[in-house]
């Protein structure tokens, strides 16, 4: 039996949307998107399989929210326009949510999170009771408190690495990351015309890093190299990762009917 083919079975599912996924290039919120994304994950819940949304985006929203005409410079101010712009996104999901008939609940994680026990295992507990009832869980790293990701410095990198943790937390088989990209390229697909795209990735190797433009290089919050990062940390949880084009929503349904779509990197 192929990987692919495994993803089949995949009941515990994380699903992660970037700002790129959520909104159009002018800014503004592509809400039939985010309707079709909702639709297809009420979907897939209906089928039987457990759905956690991991979405970015709180910024971007907050800054359409307030009519701003571009993203704030500070910190303050990004904290400020991140906590208009939660409770917006949330909102709209609920509502779009609720259309299909399902009920969703906010988590809202730091950094302390993962590295404390004691309250990793709160945390834990509170995923399997909203997934054992039937709750979609919406995690978003807490912005307004945690300035990690605000000061673009890779730890949760656009969620990434966040969804990447989620999904080793709550041991699900399968976590797909939803990019503005099709998936994992030997090189960059915009430089390079002949760049090719991998279909499987079996070990993250020194030379996928360099591909992924190095170690040490920070291309916005969500490059390539904090894919690469979520994938390892995936991965080393006995989670498979999908890397694929957030464009049509309703390339889940295909991911999980084993087809050959984005990059697999298998745990």
């Amino acid at each position: 039996m192929g990987f692919r083919q495994r993803l089949k079975d995949a009941s515990r599912i994380v699903v992660k949307v970037g700002s790129s996924t959520l909104t159009y290039d002018n800014g503004n919120i592509n809400l039939s998107r985010i309707e079709k994304l909702t639709r297809v994950l009420s979907d897939v819940v209906n089928s039987g399989k457990q759905v956690t949304l991991v979405t970015s985006g709180a910024v971007a929203v907050g800054v359409n929210k307030l009519k701003l005409k571009e993203k704030p410079e500070s910190i303050r101010e990004k904290q400020a326009v991140a906590a208009v712009g939660q409770c917006e996104l949330m909102h709209i999901y609920s509502k779009f949510f609720g259309e299909y008939s399902h009920v969703v609940g906010q988590v809202l994680l730091t950094r302390d999170v993962v590295e404390d026990d004691h309250i990793r295992e709160n945390v834990c507990n509170t995923f399997e009771t909203l997934l054992d009832n039937k709750i979609i869980p919406i995690v978003n790293e807490n912005d307004t408190v945690s300035i990690d990701e605000i000061e673009n410095i890779v730890r949760f990198g656009d969620n990434d690495n966040l969804s990447a943790i989620v999904a080793s937390l709550i041991n699900a088989d399968l976590l797909i990351i939803l990019s503005d990209i099709d998936g994992f390229y030997d090189s960059d697909p915009r430089n390079n015309e002949s760049a090719k795209l991998l279909n499987e990735v079996r070990e993250i190797t020194p030379e996928l890093e360099e591909c992924a433009g190095g170690a040490g290089s920070n291309l916005g919050t969500g490059g390539m190299i904090t894919k690469l990062s979520a994938a390892k940390t995936s991965t080393k949880a006995g989670v498979d990762m999908i890397l694929a084009n957030g464009s049509e929503p309703d390339i889940i349904i295909d991911i999980l009917n084993g087809e050959e779509i984005g990059t697999l990197f298998v745990s």
